[in-house]
């Protein structure tokens, strides 16, 4: 395949993907309808299966372009820091930033495609591994240097991106306050609770 090929079959997957993103989201999967999709992007169903095979691999694909976009950004603002432990704290604040801007999108990583039921729930836990892997990749360092305890820094990582769900579940469904309103305090309880084991009860993560 030629160049130029490759580089028109990439901006047709975009325009498709973009497209698909603002469907589903607004939708969710069980009533988005590629017939939607279709029309948003000027093409055929045919044409949009010759992409993606099925309805369940474009939606897998939404998600991952989702996810990409914020692992960057998280990757980038972590880059930024002065330090190990800053760098996890900035790479959480640019998730819960970027999130609370875009609601519609909150919802399709969080919640829209429950309708799927296991095969969601894999590729949002994959994709959870991921932010979680970055988070982990700086307390990690932060232990290393002696800025924080001497704790399981993986399970750390998946404590702190549990509490980030749990409060963007309370924003898109009980009007709580956007998870950008919150960083701040959630910054503070979350880089405490690994800043020493004898001051904040969490001997239960620590390393054995």
């Amino acid at each position: 395949m030629s160049e130029s090929s490759t580089l028109q079959k990439h901006r047709t997957r975009e325009r498709i993907l973009e497209a698909a993103e603002v469907v589903f989201a607004d939708n969710g999967y069980h009533d988005a309808l590629v017939d939607e999709i279709g029309k948003r992007t000027s093409m055929s169903k045919g044409g949009l299966y010759f992409h993606f095979p099925s309805k369940e691999d474009l939606f897998f694909a939404v998600m991952d372009r989702l996810a990409n976009k914020l692992v960057r950004r998280a990757e980038r603002a972590a880059s930024q820091a002065d330090s190990p432990l800053e760098a996890a704290e900035a790479a959480l604040e640019a998730v819960l930033s970027a999130l609370s801007v875009q609601k519609r999108l909150a919802r399709l990583l969080i919640t829209q495609g429950y309708s799927m039921g296991n095969p969601f729930e894999s590729k949002r836990t994959e994709i959870f591994d991921r932010f979680a892997g970055v988070i982990d990749k700086h307390l990690g360092e932060a232990r290393a240097t002696g800025q924080i305890a001497d704790i399981n820094t993986s399970l750390a990582a998946r404590v702190w991106l549990g509490a980030v769900n749990e409060l963007i579940v309370h924003w898109l469904f009980s009007g709580g306050p956007t998870p950008k309103d919150v960083a701040p305090d959630l910054k503070n309880l979350l880089v405490n609770s690994v800043q020493g084991s004898s001051a904040t009860g969490l001997n239960g993560i620590a390393d054995r």
